[in-house]
């Protein structure tokens, strides 16, 4: 069995498991995460792999980390993730990605990924919920973050921390790549 194929069948599962845990009906869950009744469906069924924004959404309507929701199996409180595990989400041709490294319920989700973004590239993305905070080490090149209109010139060796229940962008504006460290903690579904 191919990673991909591990990955649908984790997703199918997981999505699954933590709706019924949350009491969630499909509409319910399609409600709350903004994504069609149909792509519920056919994620539970192991039948398409869904964009990493759409496997956010549900995560945060969830209140569970896109880890957990790609995760194999539930192990020991001890869990150490080899490099070879840690799945790429999304990349460029030019050379810009992010690495979801390790993730843990705590008591929410907690993430932490690997970024590169490559010069003139940026990645947006869309509102967590309320509480949600990300925390992000830049370890080579510049960021710039634009949280709500406003940008934020995040150079190597800086870190930056913000609330990030609002629209917000991680681009290059430089001439070499962008190497980062991002930690997202959203708060546990109520």
């Amino acid at each position: 069995m191919s990673d991909l194929d591990l990955l649908t069948q984790s997703l199918a599962r997981n999505v699954k498991r933590w709706r019924t845990e949350r009491g969630f009906t499909l509409d319910a869950l399609a409600a709350r995460a903004g994504v069609s009744r149909g792509m519920l469906i056919q994620i539970e069924q192991a039948r398409t792999n869904p964009s990493l924004g759409t496997v956010v959404k549900i995560g945060d309507a969830l209140g569970v980390s896109v880890t957990t929701l790609l995760d194999y199996e539930r192990g020991p409180k001890v869990r150490v993730v080899p490099a070879e595990q840690v799945v790429r989400l999304w990349h460029t041709e030019a050379g810009s990605y992010s690495r979801l490294l390790a993730g843990a319920e705590a008591p929410g989700p907690l993430e932490m990924w690997e970024w590169r973004l490559m010069p003139g590239e940026s990645s947006r993305s869309d509102p967590h919920p309320v509480g949600t905070v990300e925390i992000a080490h830049v370890v080579a090149g510049e960021l710039t973050l634009t949280v709500e209109g406003a940008e934020y010139r995040v150079p190597a060796g800086d870190s930056v921390t913000f609330e990030a229940n609002a629209t917000h962008l991680y681009g290059n504006q430089g001439d070499v790549p962008t190497e980062m460290v991002l930690t997202v903690s959203v708060p546990p579904v109520r």
